[in-house]
């Protein structure tokens, strides 16, 4: 027996609006649904172009203890067309890269920027090779 597909990623914010925000201008994701979980936590799924997958993001109730995350932790990998005109558009929306753009052994070219609770969000141009 085997699972059938992956459904969402989660990942837990303490501003979920601000992280709304970030992943819906910097990224182009759309809010797929919302609502309060059981336990009283917000959450927003994101629907990414061209995937069924969705991540999902949750904050949970006042009092829980903030997020922290640890650097290199975790971290989202989306394909663009072309970085560099997609890192320059990222600027004039107010964000900025914090890594890259670095070409890779493959062709490649690579680069990060991070969400407002400091997970990292890799960009990916691929190679034509890679395609």
């Amino acid at each position: 027996m085997t699972v059938k597909k992956l459904l969402h990623t989660r990942y837990r914010v303490n501003d979920i609006e601000r992280s709304v925000q970030f992943y819906q201008e910097a990224l182009g994701l759309v809010v797929s649904g919302r609502h309060t979980s059981p336990r009283g936590a917000q959450l927003v799924f994101l629907a990414t172009p061209n995937s069924t997958e969705e991540i999902e993001l949750c904050q949970m109730p006042v009092g829980a203890v903030p997020v922290q995350v640890q650097s290199d932790l975790t971290h989202l990998a989306f394909e663009v067309g072309d970085l560099l005109a997609f890192a320059a558009e990222l600027k004039t929306k107010g964000y900025e890269l914090s890594d890259g753009p670095t070409l890779t052994g493959s062709g490649s070219m690579i680069a990060f920027i991070d969400a407002p609770e400091g997970y990292e969000v890799e960009l990916i141009q691929r190679s034509p090779v890679c395609v």
